[in-house]
């Protein structure tokens, strides 16, 4: 999502729907982390509603599918996401890039709903990755901490169909991602492993650019701003607002 233009003012609607739950079970057997979402947890563990435009019902539906799926155990919260797409393309292959020029896949996780701090994480479908901090949202004075890095983190692309070729038509993409635990203390201050019941507030975007094929290449289309869709509406075109991010519940039931 972009980091800039983040500064103007939050301004909600009183007919804007309650930010999304979801009940995040424990994970019975890990997954393999390697983009395909066929292991037996992600087979019994619920989606999330499809995602819509980042500001709701005052927008269209996303022109492709989304959604999520979440788990946890003693080590790592597990995020799987399926995306339909049917040119799946990507350029960058530094990390720390800004991944957000390519169609990208995003998470943003607060741990603790009494501070202000939270942390982000961008991938594309090349499986480049780029991770932040943030001790508290931009329009809050913040700034984001590109030097923070995610220890132990693991992640996975699947694609299905062809990456970065525009003669055929691709169904689309997934990703798998486990996050551990330890790598959040020292930025928050300490053990961050949820008790059964608590609750973080989660949200997922996804940046999406219009393209046209030129000389066997995606290019995008000029003059156009990229989509973003959500799975919790932020009613605003701006990621960086906690508050509107959905509760993940952690339950102590199995999957």
């Amino acid at each position: 999502m972009k980091h800039i233009a983040l500064l103007l003012p939050v301004t909600l609607m009183a007919a804007d729907p309650a930010p999304k739950n979801y009940t995040c079970y424990r994970a019975a057997t890990p997954p393999a982390i390697d983009g395909k979402l066929g292991d037996p947890l992600w087979r019994r563990t619920p989606w999330t509603d499809y995602f819509v435009d980042i500001e709701g019902n005052r927008k269209p539906a996303p022109r492709f599918r989304t959604r999520v799926k979440m788990a946890w155990d003693d080590r790592f919260f597990y995020v799987a996401a399926q995306m339909e797409e049917p040119h799946v393309w990507g350029t960058l292959t530094a990390h720390d890039a800004v991944i957000f020029r390519d169609n990208d896949f995003e998470v943003f996780l607060r741990p603790d709903a009494t501070k202000h701090l939270y942390f982000e994480f961008e991938m594309n479908a090349l499986n480049t990755g780029w991770d932040l901090f943030l001790p508290k949202p931009y329009n809050q004075g913040g700034k984001a901490d590109n030097s923070w890095e995610i220890p132990g983190l693991q992640t996975g692309v699947h694609i299905e169909g062809t990456l970065n070729h525009p003669a055929d038509r691709d169904r689309g993409w997934s990703v798998e991602i486990a996050f551990p635990w330890e790598a959040f203390r020292e930025r928050a201050g300490g053990d961050v492993r949820p008790a059964p019941g608590a609750s973080w507030r989660v949200n997922f975007s996804r940046v999406e650019w219009r393209v046209e094929v030129v000389d066997g290449r995606y290019r995008k289309l000029p003059g156009l701003k990229e989509d973003n869709w959500v799975w919790s509406p932020q009613h605003v075109i701006n990621m960086h607002v906690p508050e509107q991010w959905g509760f993940v519940r952690f339950s102590p039931q199995s999957r």
